[in-house]
């Protein structure tokens, strides 16, 4: 799994501060950012997360580049729909070479590892069977229409590749870059850091929620599962390590 940050609204705790300010105070929008030294603004950003108030904190954006994770995980993050996503398309790139993403508990086990490895390879081999069957027929097809063949070949690859990613795996790799604002991140975090997600999903939040304390510290010092600051959410189905995982975020850097 390789997480970075790509891009992200500069300024952004001074810029949630001044959104703040605006809320309750009568200052000008020409002025709003005077005075905002980093003691104000981490004392409004202090009073935001106490209150609980958090609309201002949409107005600071991150980007993230995201490769070396599952479809499955996918299928997760997609889920967050107050986001924007950019995936690699199994439909135009070949993945007659793919990696595949092996969770933990088959890695750890030599016989599971060999029963999925061989799974993981036979998917590879049917793949690439009907990636050829298809291009031949669709190329055929295309030249009788009067089409020139290297146009032929291109086109045909192109509609192969679109069905015969159907027997890809769900641990099939896949590229994503993501963009969230800092409301959508808190929520995601408290969801997707907790210990009952799932584990692929879970390390991803973990990774991206350090690269986000890296560059915004008091923006996120808060942020992780719902029981860093207060008791699990989970109810009858908590992890029961609840002083575990408090450690675990609130020494993450």
């Amino acid at each position: 799994m390789k997480v970075e940050i790509l891009s992200y609204t500069p300024n952004g705790d001074k810029l949630i501060a001044a959104a703040a300010k605006l809320c309750y105070s009568a200052s000008e929008i020409d002025t709003i950012m005077d005075g905002l030294t980093p003691e104000k603004t981490e004392s409004f950003l202090n009073m935001l997360t106490s209150f609980g108030h958090e609309s201002p904190f949409e107005h600071v954006s991150i980007t993230f580049g995201i490769e070396g994770v599952s479809r499955a995980v996918l299928a997760q993050i997609t889920r967050h729909r107050i986001a924007s996503f950019s995936v690699q398309s199994q439909r135009y790139v070949n993945k007659e070479n793919f990696t595949y993403i092996v969770p933990p508990a088959i890695s750890e086990n030599p016989e599971a590892l060999a029963e999925f490895t061989a799974a993981m390879e036979e998917d590879r081999a049917h793949y690439v069977k009907l990636a050829k069957i298809l291009t031949e027929s669709h190329k055929a097809k295309l030249i009788a229409e009067g089409m020139d063949e290297k146009a032929a070949e291109k086109a045909a690859q192109k509609a192969a590749f679109e069905d015969a990613r159907s027997v890809l795996p769900n641990a099939c790799d896949t590229k994503i870059i993501m963009t969230m604002n800092v409301r959508s991140l808190y929520n995601f975090f408290r969801l997707r850091c907790c210990n009952r997600a799932q584990w692929e999903i879970r390390a991803l939040a973990t990774e991206m929620l350090r690269l986000c304390r890296g560059l915004y510290p008091t923006l996120f010092q808060y942020a992780g599962p719902s029981c860093l600051k207060g008791p699990c959410s989970e109810g009858s189905m908590t992890c029961g390590k609840a002083a575990e995982v408090r450690k675990k975020f609130w020494e993450l850097k």
